[in-house]
């Protein structure tokens, strides 16, 4: 099925901005949103898979992003990638930072750490931080609280907003066991897995439902071939793990 052989589609733009390519400004209006992280964000175009879910739903986002192979957001403010500059000269209204799962150790203070670095260029340049959590590789899938974890200590280390995206995941696997949220190498996302977390992100971004968005799911620009209520079901889960979030407090 074309659904399930969409995966680790990774687009050059985002590839390889940090790498020499300057961000371009955006056009006015609407929510404007820069990533800055890795692979699991380029991974199906995760920035272009949000500006299409605001467009079905009536909304504006605008994206952009800066995202390199396995760079931890400690990299990224070290200047190995052009994040800080772009934070600094565009119009953003939200920076959404993302690394591994940063679970344990080194890696959660590092995630930490890095955070609190950037959030400093965010908010001199006005705009909110976010910290969107991702989930562990399907061999270490006990150590999803401690990623969440994590991220909400980030979220809340920066007075920024925690987008639960792998807690949709978990909301998720609790309705169907069977979906296919991981890509072929049991780490990065499907297609299924990076529409979760764009539904988790439009939730918090715009404010609005996601599941009043139509039951239509399209990833990296293409729409893929998936039962309604499979989409319902994902729509329920990103909305589950929203309010959850905000049911903990901090980082909403």
């Amino acid at each position: 099925m074309r659904t399930m052989r969409l995966v680790l589609v990774a687009t050059l733009g985002a590839a390889c901005l940090g790498a020499g390519d300057p961000v371009r400004p955006l056009p006015a209006g609407g929510h404007h949103v820069l990533f800055v992280g890795n692979s699991l964000t380029y991974t199906n175009d995760l920035p272009r898979t949000l500006r299409d879910l605001a467009t079905a739903g009536g909304d504006t986002i605008r994206t952009a992003a800066v995202a390199l192979p396995n760079l931890a957001l400690v990299d990224h403010a070290a200047g190995q990638s052009d994040a800080v500059a772009t934070i600094g000269r565009g119009t953003w209204e939200w920076v959404v930072m993302q690394q591994g799962p940063s679970s344990r150790g080194v890696n959660r203070d590092t995630l930490v750490i890095g955070a609190q670095a950037l959030a400093r260029s965010i908010r001199a340049a006005g705009a909110r931080p976010a910290l969107y959590m991702v989930w562990p590789a399907r061999a270490n899938l006990a150590d999803f609280d401690g990623v969440r974890d994590a991220y909400r200590a980030a979220a809340c280390a920066v007075d920024g907003a925690f987008l639960p995206a792998g807690e949709a995941w978990r909301a998720a696997w609790r309705a169907d066991a069977s979906l296919a949220l991981y890509g072929p190498d049991d780490f990065h996302p499907g297609p299924l897995g990076t529409w979760l977390a764009a539904l988790v992100m439009y939730e918090r971004i715009t404010g609005r439902d996601a599941r009043a968005l139509p039951a239509v799911v399209a990833v990296a620009g293409q729409r893929l071939s998936v039962p309604a209520e499979t989409a319902r079901l994902l729509q329920r889960a990103a909305h589950e793990a929203n309010v959850a979030a905000d049911a903990q407090g901090c980082g909403s």
